[in-house]
């Protein structure tokens, strides 16, 4: 099947596939930044590093201009409310109600978040209007869940109850000898 609009159908797409919801912390030049990203992955252990993309003019990207570095939050269930207001267009991040502090580093650390990666910013590479960041995890602040991972799936944050996630993956594990790839 052939999509007249791409991008329409890459929004589609990925409606229905669930992505981990973060929030990214850096200081700009005008004090603390921070936005809410579903697109933060792992890229291996050897260095630790993760990815995320952003929008080329997001304050965000001004911040990490040249290099820098970055706080990635991995949100739970218990976090929707972080997740809502750092998503919101020209909204207050680090106002009432949001726990932070500034790291010795400088970076503004959410403290009410279980798991939070400070990050060096690797490379950064230009795609359209969007920006993709590589950063090495320097180091880790809190490894705690508090609730259930929240993704963004179908145009909603939800939380994943980890143990069906387990058992579903599991299920789904094909026969030994067996393609995952193969048909029925």
């Amino acid at each position: 099947m052939t999509v007249a609009d791409p991008a329409g159908g890459l929004r589609t797409a990925f409606r229905g596939h669930p992505a981990g919801v973060a929030v990214l912390t850096a200081t700009g030049p005008d004090g603390p930044v921070g936005m809410t990203a579903s697109s933060v992955a792992s890229v291996g252990v050897d260095p630790p590093a993760v990815s995320f993309s952003t929008a080329r003019d997001s304050r965000l990207a001004g911040a990490l201009a040249g290099g820098g570095t970055v706080v990635v939050h991995l949100l739970d269930d218990t976090d929707t409310g972080l997740a809502t207001a750092f998503a919101a267009p020209g909204a207050e991040r680090f106002g009432a109600g949001v726990r932070w502090m500034a790291l010795p580093t400088g970076e503004p650390w959410l403290v009410d978040v279980g798991t939070a990666l400070r990050c060096r910013v690797l490379s950064v590479t230009e795609v359209g209007a969007s920006l993709l960041v590589a950063a090495e995890v320097v180091e880790l602040l809190g490894l705690r869940r508090r609730g259930r991972p929240l993704v963004w799936v179908g145009r909603a944050y939800r939380g994943v109850p980890v143990e069906d996630a387990v058992t579903a993956a599991a299920d789904a594990r094909p026969a030994p000898g067996r393609s995952p790839y193969a048909d029925g």
